[in-house]
């Protein structure tokens, strides 16, 4: 995996003193993985979990059952819960939520999508759909999305520190 270093550093310095912590699901690990190549990482990153199935969602992060079955898991509302669940947890400035599809199914009408959302200060600040064509699949799809949000993150951080 090619990592954009020049983002992550941007991060990084961006973040300050200030903590991020994630929950994931179809990025399975990606964003702890890239947001642990912070450097001093150990000052701005506190942790995260990846809970892929919907009993963990449930078990671990608290998400509404009901909301889980009736979306397969993946919308805007679950991911909302899960950066703040993230942030809770970790007791973390920023949480990031992150769940979707890597492959085609029947569930996501044969489409890749992810939902992602930010929160800061336990307020959701974004929420948002990333769409991505067939040429990703799999891990392709897994580590797309995981610099789509890091672009989108480092966004936000310098609307709110620059």
């Amino acid at each position: 995996m090619e990592l954009d270093k020049e983002v992550i550093q941007r991060i990084g310095k961006l973040l300050d003193r200030k903590t991020v912590a994630t929950a994931e699901s179809v990025t399975a690990g990606q964003l702890q993985f890239m947001l642990s190549q912070i450097e001093n990482a150990a000052v701005n990153f506190k942790g995260g979990i990846t809970a892929y199935t919907l009993e963990e969602k449930v078990n671990l992060l608290g998400i509404d059952e009901d909301e889980a079955r009736a979306s397969d898991c993946v919308s805007s509302q679950i991911t909302e819960d899960m950066a703040l669940q993230a942030s809770h947890l970790f007791n973390a400035d920023f949480g990031i939520g992150v769940t979707g599809y890597a492959t085609p199914v029947e569930e996501s009408h044969f489409k890749l999508y992810a939902y992602f959302a930010i929160s800061y200060n336990m307020q959701i600040i974004v929420s948002e759909k990333i769409e991505l064509n067939k040429s990703f699949l799999g891990a392709k799809a897994q580590q797309k999305y995981g610099e789509n949000i890091l672009v989108a993150f480092e966004s936000i951080l310098a609307k709110l520190f620059e």
